[in-house]
């Protein structure tokens, strides 16, 4: 299946964000990029997603591990970016490296997704997306999450941080 992430296309095809997930027509990934995300439960076990400017998508808060930061440092400076919401991370809750996650970015980088995935505690800020990656923020409700425009690897990455109460899923 092929998610295009893009609403918008500039020039080609080529320039829009797209997302494989066990699509046999995927490009071949050429490097694997290491990213982090956070689940962040609220009140009545609501969740914190932030919605894509290029696509309009939901997702979890998170991205790239930039070089001389760890992974919880990447974690809780995506989400402060890109949610406002101020994070502790506070547990692990999986690591998803399926090479059958592939995304070819706006610049034509085709990378084979490589997610870490935190739980976390919201100790701060209001949801709000950031203008340049997202165009909003907010506590999604469990029932929600099935009428949300949400990716298919972002989806299984949501379903164990809502089925997750003890070991991590390495997978």
């Amino acid at each position: 299946m092929t998610t295009t992430i893009g609403a918008t296309t500039t020039g080609s095809a080529r320039s829009t964000r797209q997302v494989y997930f066990h699509d046999p027509e995927a490009p071949a990934a050429t490097v694997v990029t290491p990213s982090a995300f956070v689940a962040v439960r609220w009140h009545e076990g609501r969740l914190l997603l932030v919605r894509r400017c290029d696509s309009g998508a939901w997702e979890l808060p998170g991205g790239r591990v930039d070089v001389g930061e760890t992974a919880v440092e990447a974690a809780v400076r995506e989400t402060a970016e890109e949610a406002g919401v101020h994070v502790v991370v506070t547990g692990l809750l999986g690591i998803f490296s399926d090479p059958g996650h592939v995304i070819r970015s706006s610049t034509g980088e085709v990378r084979q997704q490589f997610a870490v995935l935190f739980r976390g505690r919201a100790v701060g800020g209001a949801p709000r997306g950031d203008r340049h990656e997202t165009s909003e923020a907010a506590w999604v409700t469990v029932a929600e999450l099935s009428r949300l425009a949400i990716p298919a690897p972002v989806r299984v990455w949501i379903a164990e941080a809502l089925a997750n109460d003890d070991a991590p899923l390495i997978a």
